[in-house]
């Protein structure tokens, strides 16, 4: 079984590539991070010939998550209990779905901007919500992962060079120890295999980030122990980044003995 994540950045920019990535990777699950689609506008039609079932929590140009699935689409739960809101509205950031043998939690954690911003406080409050709210699922005997793009690099290693983020946002303590906090609970953060002597998933569009190697490991795959147990191989699919009109991230992919 396969399973992946990727922030597509635009599911209606994105859906020529989606599709060709769909065809010839051939996941089984994928979790889909900022789709900025309204919830009724996801281009379900385009994948259904592929044999996806599509759940989606949209909010028009912003946010938005969806699971993809071949395997069966059941008991989906847009966000999470305890979700905090941002400017009194509570964001398309979470989804889980029951996929076959496995139950995957689609996450778009809050950017946090900068590290004075209220946003930046709203990030932490809500991965403090996000690990009480998966915790029952986290604990359980079903295979169980929460994945996507968490907007954290939980170690120096996972950023190309710490020193460029001095002051800023994705590599601060409090970020880092939230991501401890959901491991704590006995998730395990996959990692990927090293390609290209690197294990980044985002590459920023300016400046070549992406054919210097200027990246950084911020989309995750933290699995429950039966998930992890199942993993074979853990991988970030760098030519899905290449060529023209890509998304700035990489599919992150997990192969599973189920």
């Amino acid at each position: 079984m396969r399973v992946a994540t990727w922030n597509v950045n635009s599911v209606t920019a994105r859906v020529p590539r989606l599709v060709q990535w769909l065809e010839e990777a051939a996941p089984d699950v994928v979790c889909l991070q900022e789709t900025k689609v309204a919830q009724d506008a996801f281009p379900a039609e385009a994948v259904a010939g592929l044999g996806y079932e599509v759940a989606h929590c949209g909010q028009g140009r912003w946010n938005g998550v969806a699971v993809l699935s071949r395997v069966g689409l059941a008991d989906v739960r847009a966000g999470f209990d305890g979700q905090p809101a941002y400017d009194d509205l509570v964001e398309a950031r979470a989804l889980t779905a029951v996929c076959g043998p496995v139950c995957v939690t689609s996450v778009y954690v809050p950017n946090g901007r900068e590290p004075d911003h209220p946003h930046y406080a709203y990030k932490l409050e809500w991965l403090a919500a996000l690990r009480a709210a998966v915790a029952g699922d986290a604990a359980g005997d079903r295979p169980y992962a929460v994945l996507g793009d968490f907007n954290v690099a939980p170690t120096d290693a996972d950023v190309w060079d710490r020193a460029a983020f001095e002051g800023s946002t994705h590599v601060t303590g409090p970020e880092r120890a939230a991501i401890e906090g959901l491991v704590g609970l006995g998730l395990a953060d996959l990692q990927p295999r090293i390609s290209k002597g690197n294990p980044y998933t985002y590459w920023d569009y300016r400046g070549g980030a992406f054919h210097q190697g200027r990246g950084m490991r911020i989309d995750l795959v933290l699995a429950n122990a039966a998930f992890a147990a199942a993993a074979t191989d853990t991988w970030v699919d760098r030519d899905a980044r290449k060529g023209a009109g890509p998304s700035d991230h990489a599919p992150l992919v997990v192969d599973l003995a189920l």
